[in-house]
């Protein structure tokens, strides 16, 4: 996200408002809720990390070792241990 000049972007009135409030300060304006997208969505970024967890426990259930596959894919042993848990409480409840 980048920065917006205010005064390219909102009338004078309504800078002269906010500075009652806040002068000279950064301040964050949140979207608003109808346009709010959930993490990873825009950038595909939850979908990429579901195929790899998928890839991660199917190669845990053809037999490949878990220090193994930390090491192919660049996490610790934990991470792993954490997907593999992950992908069999989401099967369970698929099944």
């Amino acid at each position: 996200m980048g920065y917006m000049k205010a005064e390219q972007v909102l009338p004078k009135e309504i800078i002269c408002l906010i500075q009652q409030y806040i002068d000279g300060a950064n301040i964050y304006i949140p979207r608003k809720e109808d346009s709010k997208a959930g993490w990873g969505e825009m950038n595909e970024t939850r979908s990429k990390l579901y195929e790899r967890n998928q890839k991660i426990f199917e190669a845990y259930q053809s037999g490949e070792r878990v220090p193994d596959l930390a090491q192919q894919f660049y996490l610790s042993e934990k991470s792993i241990w954490r997907i593999v848990y992950q992908c069999k409480k989401e099967n369970k409840q698929e099944g």
